[in-house]
């Protein structure tokens, strides 16, 4: 297992994300590829995606190194900023989404799970929205799987206990359906994505 000591963070906004786009692409597919996103990446889909953290002015990276390995990352941006689905079911319930940020993926690679990483990627999007003053609500997405999905590992355990600790609250009511090919599965399906939020004063 790796630690803490040899650890090195970096924070960019902004225009920095494409600084970093190859090896952030690369750790995404790596980590989703995993159960339970099951993700079937490409570098070209995703630096589309991460050009929206690129345009965003007030958007967050925060990555973690090893060395010269890019081993985690946490990402967050105003919701505002945002694509047309994500926005879309807090715009039907009447939020203002001039007053939420987004926070996007928190990925580690498996040897750098279990240092207080996750603790720690949620401190920085929540101290960077905050620094702001006008963001009320955080909120975050989380992929929805059968319980006897086929390729649930045993033994998995998702991370509900955890982000309920951190204050989130799981919101049956806002959901959005996202799109990407499972691996080893020729055609793109729909993704059930539930929100979790939690109020930043």
């Amino acid at each position: 297992m790796a630690n803490n000591s040899s650890l090195i963070f970096l924070r960019l906004t902004g225009a920095g994300f494409r600084t970093v786009f190859d090896e952030l692409a690369a750790l995404r597919i790596a980590v989703f590829y995993d159960y339970p996103y099951l993700y079937e990446g490409s570098v070209d889909y995703e630096k589309s995606y991460l050009e929206t953290y690129a345009r965003a002015e007030r958007s967050l990276l925060f990555a973690v190194y090893d060395g010269e390995q890019l081993v985690g990352a946490t990402t967050a941006l105003p919701l505002r900023d945002e694509t047309a689905e994500v926005q879309a079911p807090f715009l039907a319930a009447g939020y203002d989404i001039d007053t939420i940020f987004y926070f996007g993926e928190s990925i580690l690679l498996p040897a750098y799970r279990g240092l207080g990483l996750g603790n720690r990627f949620f401190d920085e999007r929540e101290a960077h929205a905050r620094r702001f003053g006008q963001y009320k609500l955080a909120c975050f997405c989380a992929v929805q799987r059968p319980v006897d999905h086929p390729l649930r590992p045993d033994g998995y355990k998702p991370l509900d206990e955890f982000w309920t600790k951190r204050g989130y609250r799981r919101d049956n009511t806002l959901q959005s359906s996202f799109i990407w090919p499972d691996r080893n599965e020729p055609v793109e399906t729909v993704k059930p994505m539930i929100y979790w939020t939690r109020m930043l004063n």
